[in-house]
């Protein structure tokens, strides 16, 4: 029977090495969690939350699917939210989602994978919503970056749309929802620009992402 043992190895000499540098990390991280960041990105395994940013486990509160996706039936992503908002009080939300994402290929592909393009029709929605410009004649390797971004920018404004989300701006909390692109190829993040909080309506906010983008595209 395969019981992995290279990733038990590879945990102790993590472990290890971490206790090595700070003797007191585990024991602090074991009675307390207080991260001030809540990260909803892509299930893609190339893209692990916390090492790209540089901080450590505890300092971010991650949830992942394919395509970063985030919608009003989907009570797993709603329940991480809102434990993240009400009782972790984070100050920020981070979607990000990144190039090269199976799951857009998959939809400007017209690709059939099964069970999953049931999910991935909330991908196909964000294209119908942005045709005009996902259908401009560009490349299919920019209509798919194009796309990624399109929908990092619709994600971010469903969050904001969220119940937890504008309960907390209602009563004054400080939190800001933020839309992030990550490159697989250099492992660099963008900001697309659509940052958001109780300041302005969403929609002001997201129009002016969407005005960015095309332009940074030459779309318009």
């Amino acid at each position: 029977m395969k019981t992995l043992k290279p990733l038990f190895d590879n945990n102790r000499a993590w472990a290890q090495a971490t206790t090595a540098q700070k003797p007191d990390f585990f024991k602090t991280l074991k009675h307390q969690q207080a991260p001030p960041y809540m990260w909803i990105g892509c299930a893609d395994s190339r893209v692990p939350a916390n090492e790209i940013v540089g901080i450590l486990p505890g300092e971010m509160f991650v949830h992942r699917n394919v395509a970063n996706v985030v919608v009003h039936t989907d009570l797993n992503c709603l329940s991480v939210i809102q434990y993240a908002v009400d009782v972790l009080k984070v100050s920020d939300i981070i979607v990000c989602g990144h190039y090269g994402c199976g799951g857009i290929a998959a939809v400007m592909r017209n690709q059939r994978l099964g069970l999953i393009d049931n999910w991935l029709r909330h991908i196909q929605d964000v294209r119908r919503r942005h045709q005009g410009l996902v259908d401009q004649p560009i490349d299919l390797p920019t209509q798919e970056r194009l796309l990624c971004e399109l929908n990092v920018i619709d994600q971010v404004a469903n969050v904001c749309q969220t119940t937890m989300v504008q309960e907390a701006w209602d009563r004054g909390q400080p939190l800001t929802v933020h839309g992030w692109i990550y490159d697989v190829g250099d492992g660099l993040l963008k900001d697309l620009d659509m940052c958001t909080d109780a300041s302005a309506p969403v929609e002001v906010n997201q129009h002016a992402a969407l005005a960015q983008l095309a332009t940074r595209y030459g779309l318009v």
